[in-house]
């Protein structure tokens, strides 16, 4: 699928960026070129270490800003793929810092979605996040407005042979500001702090993760909003994996926090297709055949009213589980 296309990521010294790399180069070493565009020049150093050019002639580092389009145009140039994975995630800061967190992650969406249309790139996969989702903090509110901008750049493409998608998950097993690292860290003091005994999140694995960008670059018609069907764990369940002996405080919630996180609700019940290993939000207005799509991938609408959380998912994982993934993934 990528053997002699040119790939760009933003937010590409990120935990998933940096999974991604390692993916790409490892399927597909015959890559034309894979640029790794962040503003962290500290991270990029770092980066450029494990991927020396002697070694690794056909990756580039580019120093740039989502929010500088006229950098991220420059950087577009001869691009045919783009992974957005660039944002401003932790909630209670953007919850403090309410305009910067709107102009990286709304305007640099619009920015990415421009310079894709200025140049020949032919498919673009943005990252969003179950915050997205019946949004209560402002970074979930930003992601939302990300997913609709990229929803509705299928509208504006006119002729150009280009496709916009998104893929929605949950929290990244051992992504950087996780719980998970988080929680191994505070257990050096004896004490993990419990925001609420009855909190929720799903679970998926940087390598899914991957997998799923992956599927929506190969498989995308445009204007997709897809959601893996991933387990959900306890809060509590992950402090007793990771330290039984500490004591577990319960601190409360912070800033713009949910006690359970949703990736569909019963209002995009109504344009949700179950596809197996997947499920896919369509936008209310395709600009492809409806009955093409469905009769191409078998899907199967959902039943009205449908809707996904992580405090009503049927799969659940287990302390035991949960300590065998973060022994294995962590």
């Amino acid at each position: 699928m990528l053997s002699g296309k040119s790939i760009l990521i933003t937010g590409g010294t990120g935990s998933l960026g940096k999974e991604l790399t390692k993916t790409i180069l490892a399927k597909w070493p015959d890559v034309k070129r894979l640029v790794i565009y962040s503003r962290d020049e500290q991270k990029q150093f770092q980066m450029a270490q494990e991927y020396p050019a002697h070694k690794y002639p056909n990756i580039r580092f580019f120093i740039g800003d989502v929010r500088d389009l006229e950098r991220l145009t420059r950087a577009f140039n001869g691009i045919d793929y783009v992974i957005h994975a660039a944002a401003m995630k932790h909630v209670h800061i953007a919850e403090y810092n309410p305009d910067e967190c709107v102009k990286t992650n709304i305007n640099g969406a619009e920015n990415v979605i421009k310079a894709a249309l200025a140049s020949d790139v032919t498919n673009v996969v943005a990252l969003s996040t179950d915050k997205a989702c019946a949004p209560i903090n402002l970074y979930g509110a930003t992601k939302l407005a990300s997913d609709k901008l990229f929803v509705a750049a299928n509208n504006i493409r006119g002729t150009k042979d280009i496709r916009f998608s998104v893929v929605r998950y949950g929290n990244v097993m051992a992504s950087n500001g996780s719980v998970i690292p988080f929680f191994k860290k505070r257990k050096e003091e004896g004490v993990l702090p419990i925001t609420d005994p009855q909190m929720t999140r799903f679970n998926i694995s940087l390598a899914d993760g991957v997998k799923m960008v992956l599927h929506a670059l190969e498989e995308a018609w445009g204007g997709e909003i897809f959601v893996p069907k991933i387990p959900s764990y306890r809060i509590t369940d992950i402090a007793q994996a990771i330290g039984p002996e500490c004591e577990h405080k319960i601190v409360g919630i912070r800033p713009g926090e949910k006690i359970h996180e949703e990736m569909i609700t019963s209002s995009d019940s109504f344009t949700t297709y179950d596809l197996g290993k997947y499920y896919v939000i369509l936008p209310q207005i395709p600009v492809w055949k409806l009955d093409a799509y469905i009769k191409h991938f078998n899907a199967e609408l959902v039943t009205p009213g449908f809707s996904y959380s992580s405090g009503d998912n049927e799969n659940f994982l287990t302390v035991e589980e949960l300590r065998t993934l973060i022994d294995t993934h962590c």
